[in-house]
C-alpha cells in the first residue's frame, strides 16, 4: 500500500494536468472563432454601410454649390447664442430622424395593409421650420376651400421677417390668384412679387406715339358710336393721346393681343414723373380688368408688382386708381366690379370686417371724384415744421370718415362735366350730358358695383345732388333697381341748386360769349326739367322712409378775378323737407371741411351715425 501510494498520487497529477491543457485549448479555439467571426461581422457592416452611403451619394443632388451661392448673396445676423444654436441643431437632427423613422414605418404598414397614405404630409415634416411654413402657406393658398385660401394669404401678407430668397421662392411658386390676393392685402412686403418681365426690344428710333397710333388703327371701326370714332380719328390725325376709355369688349381683347399691355407699361415706366399720365394708364388697365377673360394676360404681363407699389403711394388718387384695378382682378374676395368712374375709397385692401353700409359721394359741376372732397385749402402756406405736424388730406372721406367708421364702404363717383361748349370733346356727346342720360348710365355702374345690397347714404355737392334725385326716381321705376331705392336710408345735400343757380343765369345771359353747356342750362331757375324733378322728388320722398339734411352756403364765390357770385342762394338750397343748415362758407368750400373738428364734418358724421343707428333699431 505504501509502495502504491506514490504511483497513485503520480497518476492523479498526470491525469489532472492533462485535463487542464485540453480546457485551455478549447477556450483558445472559442476565442479564435469569436475573433474571426467578429472581424467578419464588423467588416461586413462597414462594407454594407460604405456601399449604402456611396449609393445614396450617387443618387442625391449635391446642393452645396447652390448653398454657397445663396450664402454669398445674403448676409444674415444670427442673434441666438452658440449654445442655443448647438442645442437647436441637435434637437432638429433628432426630430428629423424621428420623422424619417415614423414615415418609413407608416409607409411599410401602408404597403402591408394596402392603405393609402399622404406622402406630401410626411415630406414636409422633414423640412426646416421656415421652409415648412412657406410650403404649408402656399399649399393652403391654393386650397379648394375659399376660407382656407383667404386665411393663408392673410398670414403670408403679415410676414416681414423672411430673407430675400424666401420671398423669391414664394413669388415663383404662387399662382395668379394668390399673387393678386397678396397685392390687395395691407402692408404686404413687395418682395412677394417677381419683377415685371422684360419688355420687347425696340429700335433706337422707335416712337411710342407711333406705337399708340398703330394700336389704335388696328382696332376695328365697326359697331362704334360716333364719339369713339371721333376721338379715335383725332388721335390718329393730330394728337398723341393714349387709348381712350374702352367700352367694347372686342376692342379690349384686340388691345391686349396687339401688345397694348406692354406698350402701356413702357409708357408708365418712362413717365414716372408724370402722375397724370400714369393715372390715365392705370385707368385703362382698370377698364381692361373688367373683362375676366383678360385677367391672366394682365397678371402675366407684370402689372401686379407695379399696382402693388402704386397702392402704397402717399397720393390718394394714385392709390385709388390702383385699388380699382386690383379689386376688379380679385375675384376670390370681391364679387363686385368697379366700372370706369366708380372708385372705392374704403376698404381698398382685403378685410374680414363686415360692411355695414355704403356711403356714396357724388361731385358737382366741374368737380371730380377726389379733388371735390379734399380738405379746405389754406390761405397762408405752412412753414416746414408746421407742415410736418399737419394732417392735411387730399380726400377727407378716405382719411377721416374711414377712420371714424371703418365698417363702411365708401365710394366716390366721377363723371365728366363742362361749363361751356366752346370746345366740346365730342360734338355727338351733347345728348349724354343731360341729367336723364347721366342718371341711367350711373345706375348701371352702381349696380355692377353692388350698390343696393346694403343700406345706402348719399352725399352730394351742387349738381351731384340733382343727379341723386334723378337716379332715385329712375330706380323707383325699374324693378331691377328696387333694392337701391329700398336701401336708401339718408341723403346729404351740399349747396344743391334745387331751384336753380345764379351761375346758370349769368352764363345764359352771356351765352353769346360763354356758350353754356347743356348741364349749365339745366341749372337755370326757369328750367322746366328742374322744376319737374324737384316736384317729383318731393312726392317720392313722402312715401319713403329716409332722412335728408341740407347744407347751404352763405358767402359768395369768386368767379374769375373781377366778380363774386352767390352760386346757390339759401332759398335754392332749401329742398323743402329735411333739416337745413346754413354755413358761413362759399360754394366751393361747403364740401371741404377745414379740419376733422370742423362743424361741417362733425354734422355729416353725426348724420351718418344717426341714420345707421335708426336703421339698426328698426331691424
Amino acid at each position: 500500500m505504501q509502495v502504491a501510494a506514490p504511483y497513485l498520487m503520480c497518476f492523479r497529477k498526470i491525469s489532472s494536468s492533462g485535463t487542464a491543457s485540453r480546457h485551455e485549448r478549447n477556450w483558445k479555439d472559442i476565442r479564435n472563432v469569436v475573433r474571426i467571426t467578429g472581424s467578419l461581422f464588423l467588416g461586413g457592416c462597414v462594407f454594407i454601410t460604405y456601399e449604402i452611403l456611396s449609393l445614396k451619394k450617387s443618387l442625391s443632388l449635391n446642393t452645396q454649390a447652390a448653398q454657397q451661392e445663396k450664402l454669398k448673396s445674403y448676409i444674415y445676423v444670427d442673434t441666438s447664442s452658440i449654445e442655443q444654436s448647438d442645442f437647436q441643431g441637435i434637437s432638429d437632427k433628432v426630430r428629423r430622424e424621428l420623422h424619417r423613422t415614423a414615415r418609413r414605418a407608416f409607409e411599410a404598414s401602408a404597403r402591408l395593409f394596402r392603405r393609402p397614405h399622404d406622402k406630401e404630409q410626411y415630406s414636409l415634416s422633414s423640412m426646416e421650420d421656415h421652409e415648412w411654413v412657406q410650403w404649408v402657406l402656399m399649399k393652403n393658398a391654393q386650397s379648394q376651400d375659399r376660407t382656407v385660401r383667404l386665411k393663408a394669404v392673410e398670414e403670408m401678407a403679415g410676414i416681414h421677417h423672411w430673407h430675400d430668397y424666401q420671398y423669391r421662392t414664394v413669388a415663383q411658386a404662387c399662382d395668379k390668384r394668390t399673387t393678386v390676393g397678396l397685392a390687395r392685402s395691407k402692408n404686404t412686403d413687395l418682395r412677394f412679387f417677381l419683377p415685371p418681365p422684360a419688355l420687347p426690344k425696340v429700335d433706337d428710333n422707335y416712337s411710342i406715339e407711333y406705337g399708340l397710333r398703330q394700336l389704335l388703327s388696328s382696332l376695328p371701326q365697326t359697331e362704334l358710336d360716333q364719339c369713339v370714332k371721333y376721338l379715335t380719328s383725332l388721335a390718329l390725325r393730330e394728337s398723341s393721346q393714349s387709348i381712350a376709355d374702352q367700352r367694347i369688349p372686342t376692342h379690349c381683347v384686340k388691345i391686349v393681343s396687339g401688345g397694348g399691355l406692354q406698350l402701356l407699361q413702357r409708357i408708365y415706366l418712362l413717365r414716372k414723373d408724370a402722375q397724370k399720365i400714369q393715372r390715365t394708364i392705370v385707368r385703362i388697365i382698370g377698364n381692361l380688368a373688367l373683362h375676366e377673360n383678360l385677367h391672366s394676360e394682365i397678371v402675366d404681363s407684370g402689372w401686379i408688382p407695379i399696382l402693388a407699389e402704386a397702392m402704397k403711394s402717399p397720393y390718394v388718387i394714385q392709390s385709388s386708381h390702383a385699388a380699382r384695378v386690383l379689386a376688379n382682378l380679385d375675384r376670390d374676395s370681391v364679387n363686385e366690379k368697379y366700372p370706369d368712374g366708380i372708385y372705392v375709397l374704403h376698404p381698398q385692401y382685403r378685410s374680414s370686417q363686415p360692411i355695414r353700409a355704403d356711403i356714396l359721394f357724388i361731385h358737382g359741376l366741374l368737380g371730380a371724384a377726389f379733388k371735390t372732397w379734399r380738405q379746405q385749402d389754406r390761405d397762408e402756406p405752412l412753414d416746414e415744421s408746421a407742415a410736418l405736424e399737419d394732417d392735411y388730406t387730399e380726400c377727407w372721406p378716405k382719411s377721416w370718415l374711414a377712420t371714424d367708421s371703418p365698417d363702411l364702404r365708401i365710394l366716390s363717383i366721377e363723371y365728366d362735366t363742362q361749363l361751356s361748349d366752346w370746345k366740346a370733346r365730342c360734338p355727338a356727346d351733347n345728348n349724354r350730358k343731360s341729367l336723364d342720360y347721366r342718371s341711367r348710365n350711373l345706375l348701371k355702374k352702381l349696380k355692377a358695383a353692388g350698390v343696393g345690397e346694403r343700406p345706402i347714404i348719399w352725399v352730394s355737392h351742387s349738381m351731384g345732388g340733382l343727379l341723386v334725385k334723378k337716379m332715385l326716381l329712375k330706380a323707383s321705376q325699374d324693378e331691377d333697381m328696387k333694392d337701391l331705392v329700398n336701401n336708401t336710408k339718408g341723403v346729404a345735400f351740399y349747396s344743391v341748386p334745387h331751384h336753380g343757380s345764379q351761375l346758370a343765369e349769368y352764363s345764359i345771359s352771356a351765352r353769346l360769349l360763354l356758350f353754356p353747356s347743356i348741364e349749365v342750362k339745366e341749372l337755370s331757375t326757369d328750367s322746366p326739367e328742374l322744376k319737374k324733378l324737384n316736384d317729383e322728388f318731393l312726392q317720392f320722398s313722402k312715401n319713403k322712409d329716409f332722412k335728408i339734411i341740407s347744407f347751404a352756403e352763405l358767402l359768395p364765390t369768386r368767379v374769375g378775378r373781377m366778380m363774386k357770385l352767390h352760386i346757390v342762394p339759401l332759398e335754392s338750397a332749401d329742398l323743402g323737407i329735411g333739416k337745413l343748415i346754413p354755413v358761413d362758407v362759399n360754394h366751393l368750400n361747403i364740401c371741404k371741411p377745414k379740419s376733422k373738428d370742423s362743424f361741417i364734418y362733425q354734422c355729416t358724421l353725426q348724420f351718418i351715425h344717426d341714420v345707421l343707428a335708426a336703421d339698426t333699431g328698426k331691424q
